[in-house]
């Protein structure tokens, strides 16, 4: 009898302490809301970062498409700025999926579409690229051939 009663006490302070994980989790809405970086090309894309909304959020902007926050104490978001995006000053909204707060942030939007540094090879080879490397290795091929050639011809008549 004394353990199902301990049983039962037991499972009474677990949903306890389930039921008020949620309220402890509650936020005061967005804050310390950051872009990176602040100025921005016109199809590029700008990280944000807020906290206080613990259960994710959204961020929306007239200079990109609305962008979903992550979850937990700080959360994440990018987007990708629009590429048609007139340059000049913008505003972005945070607001968190659990309260109607909602924290704002400027940026910038600068005109062209920036520098393609550090794509890492995402770029294929060109044309010539391609044809200055066959070249190289035909070149190489050829070399390979006429010293191997040379070096049989030479061993043939020291045997001699």
């Amino acid at each position: 009898m004394r353990a199902s009663r301990a049983y039962a006490a037991t499972a009474v302070a677990c949903a306890a302490v389930g039921f008020a994980a949620p309220a402890a989790y509650a936020t005061n809405g967005p804050s310390n809301v950051t872009v990176n970086p602040y100025s921005v090309h016109q199809g590029s894309t700008i990280s944000i970062a807020a906290t206080g909304c613990g259960h994710g959020g959204t961020v929306t902007s007239n200079a990109f498409a609305q962008a979903s926050l992550s979850a937990g104490s700080r959360g994440y978001a990018s987007a990708r700025i629009y590429d048609h995006a007139t340059p000049g000053h913008y505003n972005l909204a945070v607001k968190c999926s659990d309260n109607p707060t909602v924290a704002t942030h400027q940026f910038t939007v600068l005109s062209g579409r920036g520098a393609h540094g550090g794509l890492g090879g995402s770029l294929g080879p060109s044309d010539t690229d391609v044809a200055v490397g066959a070249g190289l290795v035909a070149s190489a091929a050829l070399g390979g051939a006429i010293f191997v050639a040379r070096r049989r011809r030479t061993g043939a008549t020291d045997n001699a």
